[in-house]
């Protein structure tokens, strides 16, 4: 049966907590102590725990440090002395949840009733990123580059909690992606996710859109409508370019992540939602504020765990790994057997991609339409423009570690080499005083090679 600690000094609230956890089928501990606390995890550690942040003996934050370092032991903090800061603060080292008094008897149950599935999921999560971490995968991104496994990282750390998460990043970086996967490893992976482009909904309309409304509510409302919020309940609202929201609008959105109720227009009764909330921005949020775009105190809200993802130039060798994998798709989907030449290939990372990992994958579905041949080795004029470009600065210099291999040496010559000249094969046998049949030979030795199965 899942055990569940409560801690909490008064008696009369500790004792309701305990019987309410009963209800839900859990076994039930309860200290009124610090001290007390300590000594029960100790003994058993527990699938949640309720700890009242402040305490006789102690802050309730001190429990983290008991716990286990590689349990999956759930921390709910409760408190009547609210602020963001502590609230930022427990997220921050690692609680799930932070509720306010008087507590919401609807979110105490919701948490309650999750608890017995608590350890199936983590379970099947684990494995879950066991197996993306095999594939070079992590939730739906891919990409081993330091900066992407910063982002996984940080990704992995807040997806277990019930932390507001703000990612930003240029356009086209993969923030859906990204806020899809916090889902998707997180204890709501089984409620809805929903994607919002809060730049996409008419200032006029957005309220409806986010809270909903009741019939007659306004002239052309001739039937209820649930909003975002109502139809995340359970699981996560993906808030794209936050931004963008009508400030009005973002005070009650303000409100809505404070007491965890939202009222339909043209209605005074508050429904009680269960949403997390995954914000993101292709602008600087600190910009945003200055320019009268993004409300400071709501900023300070969805920023509890911020995460930057890199750009699609900051990625190297990802290029080539994001180019094959869209190339496998849209292989999926003709039925054809495309491949980009070994040249081609290295020559993408030369580009800068200013539209990211969209503008790439743009790049690959119009390769993949345009090529009568199975080996895609015609580039886009602006990635030939910048090979010029390159060339024309002399930053045409071959480098390789000390004890490279000489296979390795030479295949990158070639490529390298290739990649200056554009994909032009004659100007490249040209620059290296090799004939024209050698380059075409030693092309197709390391396409071969690509195509072997990895052992």
């Amino acid at each position: 049966m899942p055990y569940v600690l409560i801690v909490e000094d008064d008696a009369d609230t500790r004792a309701m907590l305990a019987a309410l956890a009963r209800t839900q089928q859990l076994s039930c501990d309860t200290a009124a102590t610090l001290e007390e606390a300590r000594t029960l995890v100790s003994t058993h550690t527990p699938d949640l725990v309720l700890c009242d942040l402040v305490l006789p003996d102690g802050n309730g934050m001190d429990l983290f440090d008991a716990l286990p370092k590689r349990s999956h032991c759930e921390m709910v903090l409760t408190t009547g002395h609210a602020s963001l800061e502590t609230a930022i603060d427990a997220l921050r080292r690692g609680a799930t949840d932070y509720l306010v008094k008087p507590l919401n008897m609807q979110r105490l149950n919701s948490i309650f009733a999750r608890v017995p599935r608590t350890t199936a999921l983590h379970e099947e999560i684990a494995e879950l990123r066991s197996e993306l971490q095999r594939l070079g995968r992590f939730g739906r991104m891919l990409g081993s580059s330091p900066a992407m496994q910063a982002a996984y990282d940080a990704i992995g750390r807040v997806a277990r909690t019930e932390a507001s998460v703000l990612l930003t990043g240029e356009s086209g970086t993969g923030k859906e992606l990204a806020a899809q996967t916090v889902h998707d490893l997180s204890l709501r992976r089984r409620g809805p996710f929903l994607a919002v482009n809060c730049g996409a909904i008419a200032a006029n309309l957005v309220e409806s859109e986010m809270f909903g409304h009741d019939r007659g509510s306004f002239t052309g409302a001739e039937r209820q409508h649930k909003g975002f919020f109502e139809r995340a309940d359970g699981g996560t609202l993906f808030l794209d370019e936050i931004t963008e929201m009508p400030l009005e609008s973002q005070v009650k959105l303000l409100r809505v992540l404070e007491t965890g109720r939202i009222t339909r227009l043209g209605s005074t009764r508050e429904i009680d939602v269960d949403v997390r909330i995954v914000a993101a921005t292709n602008r600087d949020p600190e910009a945003a504020m200055a320019d009268g775009k993004l409300r400071p105190d709501l900023f300070h809200r969805i920023n509890v765990f911020p995460i930057p993802l890199p750009s699609l130039r900051e990625r190297g060798d990802d290029i080539p790994m994001l180019a094959d994998a869209f190339l496998q798709q849209f292989n999926a989907e003709s039925g054809r057997n495309l491949r980009f030449a070994p040249a081609a290939r290295e020559a993408l990372k030369t580009y800068a991609w200013p539209g990211n990992v969209r503008e790439l994958r743009n790049f690959v579905q119009r390769a993949s339409i345009f090529s009568d041949a199975d080996v895609i080795d015609t580039l886009p004029p602006p990635i030939m423009d910048e090979l010029s470009n390159l060339a024309d600065s002399h930053e045409d210099r071959v480098t390789v570690p000390f004890g490279t291999p000489l296979e390795e040496v030479d295949r990158r010559l070639i490529l390298g080499t290739l990649a200056q000249c554009g994909g032009v094969k004659a100007q490249a046998a040209e620059v290296l005083d090799v004939s024209l049949k050698t380059i075409y030979n030693r092309l197709a030795q390391l396409e071969d090679e690509a195509d072997k199965p990895e052992s």
